[in-house]
């Protein structure tokens, strides 16, 4: 069996229906569902399902649904194929479904926390205040200058998601968004405003990381059967006492993607993009070009994947 490389996705992945065909046909995937509706006495398998879209989307639920869609694809593919990470890395959100992976987080416990996460973010900041934009094409260091000419007044803006690939997201008051904005289209930098209302992985999020230290505090954390290239570093971590520490930083710290996705490429054979979508896997082609990623985000993908990795073809 190759060395696999687990790539878990964050919010702004998610999408109507997502995880409903695995639970067609899979047991394992059912059950993870029938489990996350149990965890939050709700029934995020209907939303996930089926909408509406707008009640999917808002944070506190978003989050959630995204933990449980991967968690399910990642069961899957252990019971289907034998298939277990020799490392991974979740991109925001996705870092919760990383840790769950690998044992070092109890699954209802971190879908309760993530719910709670989500709510503390989108309440970190009222609704209008915050913005993010992708920027494509830029360079970090130039990026980084415009964000701070596009600051004045209290308004700030800086890095929060250094995707690669050439996609820096920028994050902070929307004002200061716009006229960053107004500085990219000068230098003819595309910039494309994201559907969010909170600024993600910026100092904007304090309030958020202050509320959420105690849950963090009350988790039980045990030792990781595989490491997890944190977002704040992009360093695999093995030590079940750092876990907490690290997720509370993530939530102000810029997501460092890029680096994190050269980690896993350089210590493992072969990548899966384990929840919906493929933004991770396509984002890995931009960043590795030589390392196979295969993207498992419905029956057709997991299926294609599993006999691809069992019969040796490459992505």
């Amino acid at each position: 069996m190759k060395r696999l490389g687990y790539l878990f996705p964050g919010q702004g992945a998610q999408a109507v229906g997502m995880g409903r065909d695995l639970c067609e046909r899979f047991g394992v995937a059912r059950r993870t569902f029938a489990e996350a509706d149990a965890a939050l006495d709700t029934d995020l398998s209907s939303l996930a399902w089926n909408g509406p879209e707008d009640r999917l989307t808002l944070t506190e639920n978003a989050q959630p649904a995204l933990l449980a869609t991967s968690v399910a694809i990642a069961r899957v593919l252990a019971e289907e194929g034998g298939f277990t990470p020799a490392i991974a890395a979740g991109h925001s959100l996705g870092e919760w479904s990383a840790w769950v992976v690998v044992g070092a987080l109890d699954f209802a416990a971190a879908l309760r926390a993530v719910r709670l996460r989500g709510r503390f973010m989108q309440e970190a900041t009222p609704p209008g205040v915050g913005a993010m934009s992708a920027l494509l094409g830029a360079e970090l260091e130039r990026v980084v200058a415009m964000c701070e000419e596009a600051g004045r007044s209290g308004e700030q803006v800086s890095p929060a998601n250094l995707n690669g690939g050439g996609q820096i997201v920028v994050a902070g008051h929307a004002a200061a968004v716009a006229r960053l904005e107004e500085l990219a289209a000068a230098e003819r930098i595309r910039a494309m405003r994201l559907k969010v209302s909170a600024p993600f992985h910026t100092p904007l999020m304090t309030p958020a990381a202050e509320r959420m230290e105690e849950v963090l505090d009350g988790l039980q954390v045990a030792p990781p059967s595989a490491p997890v290239v944190a977002n704040v570093d992009a360093r695999p971590c093995a030590e079940a006492e750092r876990i907490a520490g690290l997720l509370k930083a993530q939530i102000t710290a810029p997501v460092r993607w890029e680096e994190c996705a050269r980690v896993v490429a350089a210590s493992s054979e072969v990548g899966i993009e384990v929840g919906p979508g493929r933004v991770l896997a396509t984002l890995m082609k931009r960043i590795e070009r030589s390392y196979p990623c295969f993207a498992t985000g419905d029956v057709a993908t997991i299926e294609a994947t599993l006999a691809a990795l069992q019969g040796g073809e490459s992505a």
